[in-house]
């Protein structure tokens, strides 16, 4: 995994040491050849931030994170619903990040030129200070962007859970990205489901799609089907 330290420093949310790899050549086939960042703590590792809540640095409340747990059995939080598998991106970033793997930049604008970058990988851009983002796609082709923590929503999909947290918010004139637990759910009148998801065909990549950039772009909002192992977790 090639990349670059574009941030390190302490967390927008708590304050906590967390640091931003920039990582490119992606082979995810849903996003397609994105430049990934990787928002996470400097000082322990994914599985062990996750286990014992001190991921809010990196995701605020958001409650995908599930509950902290001292469980020896347990490798990361209880009842957690993120799609994000700690033990395959985020760990060999950190583990990479932890021997010195990837050197800080001094051109963050350079990094991000003439690429679609997607802003937060793993972790909410807005525990990142915004002008690292505003150099990393000042020369960007696009982007996408998801927060739960008040990122501009001009370039951000605000993240919901629930249909009236998602009406709050398009009253507001923000587009949101919501989770369902069955596309039946979709509010048809203000949603499309992902077109990069399996319940929309898998119709194009991210890439190619470039929908979730915030409420600059003038679409509806996104919402898909919850998938990876927590799925279980999520009802609405």
């Amino acid at each position: 995994m090639p990349g670059t330290i574009i941030y390190r420093g302490p967390s927008r949310i708590n304050q906590q040491p967390i640091f931003v790899a920039a990582i490119w050549g992606s082979k995810n086939t849903k996003t397609g050849d994105m430049l990934q960042t990787y928002i996470m703590r400097s000082d322990m590792s994914p599985l062990d931030a996750s286990k014992y809540g001190e991921d809010e640095a990196i995701c605020g409340p958001c409650t995908h994170r599930g509950a902290p747990t001292l469980d020896p059995a347990r490798k990361v939080a209880e009842r957690r619903s993120c799609y994000v598998n700690l033990g395959q991106g985020p760990l060999i970033v950190w583990k990479t990040f932890q021997r010195g793997g990837y050197k800080d930049t001094a051109n963050i604008a350079e990094v991000g030129r003439g690429r679609f970058v997607r802003i937060g990988t793993y972790g909410d851009g807005a525990a990142v200070p915004n002008n690292v983002w505003s150099q990393l796609l000042h020369s960007a082709k696009g982007h996408t962007a998801y927060t739960h923590n008040g990122g501009d929503p001009n370039t951000y999909m605000v993240s919901v859970e629930t249909l009236k947290q998602a009406q709050f918010r398009w009253r507001a004139g923000h587009r949101t990205f919501r989770t369902l637990s069955s596309a039946d759910n979709l509010d048809v009148g203000h949603e499309i489901l992902c077109p990069a998801s399996a319940e929309a065909g898998y119709r194009t990549t991210c890439q190619k799609c470039m929908l979730c950039a915030g409420s600059r772009t003038k679409a509806k909002s996104i919402a898909i089907v919850v998938h990876g192992t927590g799925r279980g977790f999520v009802k609405n």
